[in-house]
């Protein structure tokens, strides 16, 4: 079961539940995008989406995006965000972060003197993190889902 641990104004928080499996039909040679394919007729593989897309299942949390701030990112108001609390943080990765009270999701920009909080949007400053800051870098972005 999926349990709500956070909401907040820029993302919303979820427990991931990995204990459940769903075999969806998996086309393995692709889809084509131009003229239909007859091999579609004969799809007989799976694939299990809690496998293919969550390696950490208990340091994984599911994160719905609230805003535009990563718009050039290509992650949008509404997304789903599979967030993994046990990857280290690396510089030009997009992260979760919370900083005084709240969470936000962001580029990280780490040097040895300073950490940025960077968005994806002109409309947007970066955020300097400082040692005023109670800050976190909470989990690191592995995938987006979109809802289209």
């Amino acid at each position: 079961m999926t349990l709500k641990l956070h909401n907040g104004s820029i993302i919303d928080i979820f427990s991931a539940d990995t204990e459940t499996t769903l075999a969806l039909p998996y086309v393995e040679s692709g889809i084509s995008a131009g003229f239909p394919s007859p091999a579609l007729d004969f799809v007989d593989l799976t694939i299990d989406l809690n496998r293919h897309l969550i390696k950490n299942p208990s340091a994984t949390f599911y994160g719905r995006v609230k805003g535009d701030s990563l718009k050039n990112a290509g992650i949008h108001n509404g997304d789903l965000l599979i967030i993994d609390r046990s990857l280290e943080p690396k510089n030009g990765k997009i992260a979760v972060c919370y900083i005084d009270g709240e969470f936000t999701a962001k580029r990280v920009q780490i040097s040895k003197n300073e950490i940025l909080l960077v968005p994806e949007n002109e409309s947007y400053q970066p955020i300097r993190v400082t040692k005023e800051n109670n800050f976190l870098i909470w989990g690191i972005v592995t995938h987006v889902i979109k809802d289209v």
